[in-house]
């Protein structure tokens, strides 16, 4: 029987959900609700098109205004939901008052956090997330000459990246002993800082934020080790989950601050679903939640929050994270979790490391690639996975993932096929390499 469902939050969980609705039963009415300018575009695009590597922020639309209006998904821009009432199946929508709803998904996103410190409400101050608003900055960021990055996130690598790119003095502030250092291990990002210092950056790790200076706009950035002066500052914080409305509506969240949700993504009520940054999913090793994951995990779990609240039954399983990005001169990557992860987490693991290339030794542009393996002792079960390099870094992401999925050993690894050819591939794959020296290590021979 056809559903009215409604959808808040226009991103990539959002406009996920929106097909999903659809796809399970093309009668559903659907509306989505966004209190931006537009929906369906990849923010995740807007460091490359400020560091000139894509032309245009028009080629980060999945697809038009009127796409949508011929799907028959029903999108309201500029409109903002002030409350849900769970009992009586109602939002509070500005402009249309009270809006009945059988089915509900939540795709909130984020918010970044607050840097917690004076001078916050300065002109100078850019948080990475609205297109239009990106369009706006990267008009000034032609007559920015100094700027600050603040954390070392993500986002952080991504836009230190672009602004050298753009020939910008940049300066990189973290608390943390490395960048990245939550999920990445020292000796993956150190050739992507090594590579930061040969564009010009000036990187300033164990460093506090203290504060934002200026009478009206920025002028410096204060910090634990003395004062920077500077344009702009690019606030690249951690990203914690925008639950406001749901929590008032007496939404269950977990630990990481995202809302509960099962493997259909329905949450603590009924007939209501979440997805993307908001939610939180458990991880499949450990089963603690996580959040704030990319946005191919967004729109994957919007689809399947869609499809189950249009009437179909979609699953969605838990996470191991593949995950990569380029910094600096190289490509990061990984799955689950690296040295410094697991062992904060109290996790024992035996590693494997190797030092290869991505194609024959003999072929143009042939690249170094490292690679770093985690297994359980015993069985030597495949549990995390880092990697550096130039080239073939997300492919080996991807695989590791679903290697650590189903429970593949050091010892499949080691003894596994791989592609031979010269322009693409080297005689000897890096992980398999890494394998070998991992279940060396584990029979004492390391």
């Amino acid at each position: 029987m056809p559903h009215k469902t409604l959808v808040i939050g226009g991103g990539a969980a959002g406009i996920g959900a929106a097909g999903g609705v659809k796809a399970a039963d093309p009668r559903n009415d659907v509306v989505v609700y966004t209190e931006f300018e537009d929906v369906g575009y990849s923010p995740c695009g807007i460091p490359y098109v400020h560091g000139k590597e894509i032309d245009s922020f028009e080629a980060l639309f999945l697809a038009q205004k009127e796409a949508y209006v011929q799907a028959g998904i029903d999108v309201r821009y500029e409109t903002r939901v002030s409350s849900i009432d769970l009992l009586r199946k109602v939002v509070d929508v500005a402009g249309e008052g009270e809006v009945h709803w059988d089915r509900l998904v939540i795709a909130t996103g984020f918010d970044y956090a607050d840097p917690g410190v004076p001078g916050g409400d300065l002109d100078g101050l850019y948080y990475v997330k609205n297109i239009r608003r990106a369009m706006e900055w990267d008009k000034v960021l032609d007559t920015v000459k100094t700027a600050v990055v603040v954390h070392a996130t993500p986002l952080g690598l991504e836009m230190t990246t672009a602004l050298a790119q753009r020939g910008i003095e940049t300066h990189l502030i973290d608390p943390q002993p490395w960048a990245l250092a939550e999920m990445v291990d020292p000796d993956i990002i150190a050739p992507v800082q090594e590579s930061w210092v040969e564009m010009g950056v000036n990187l300033h790790f164990n460093t506090t934020l203290k504060s934002f200076n200026g009478a009206r706009a920025l002028t410096s950035v204060g910090t634990s080790d003395g004062e920077i002066p500077a344009d702009l500052a690019v606030i690249c914080t951690h990203k914690q989950p925008n639950i406001t409305l749901a929590a008032e509506a007496g939404l269950k969240a977990g630990a990481t601050g995202g809302l509960i949700v099962d493997e259909r993504m329905a949450t603590s009520a009924p007939d209501v679903y979440a997805a993307g940054d908001c939610a939180e999913l458990p991880h499949g090793l450990t089963r603690v939640g996580v959040s704030g994951l990319t946005g191919s995990h967004a729109y994957a779990q919007g689809k399947v929050a869609g499809f189950n609240a249009g009437g179909g039954t979609k699953r969605y399983q838990p996470v191991y994270v593949p995950w990569g990005t380029p910094a600096g001169k190289w490509v990061i990557g990984g799955a689950s979790f690296g040295e410094t992860l697991a062992t904060a987490l109290g996790i024992p693991f035996v590693v494997g490391r190797a030092e290869g290339i991505s194609r024959a030794r003999y072929y143009p542009g042939v690249k170094p690639i490292k690679i770093k393996l985690l297994a359980e002792p015993g069985q030597l079960r495949l549990i995390g996975a880092q990697m550096v390099g130039q080239e073939g870094i997300k492919e080996r992401a991807d695989f590791l993932a679903t290697a650590v999925k189903f429970g593949l050993t050091l010892h499949d690894l080691a003894a596994m096929e791989n592609v031979y050819s010269p322009a693409i591939g080297a005689l000897n794959e890096p992980i398999v390499l890494a394998a070998q020296n991992g279940v060396e290590n584990a029979s004492g021979g390391g």
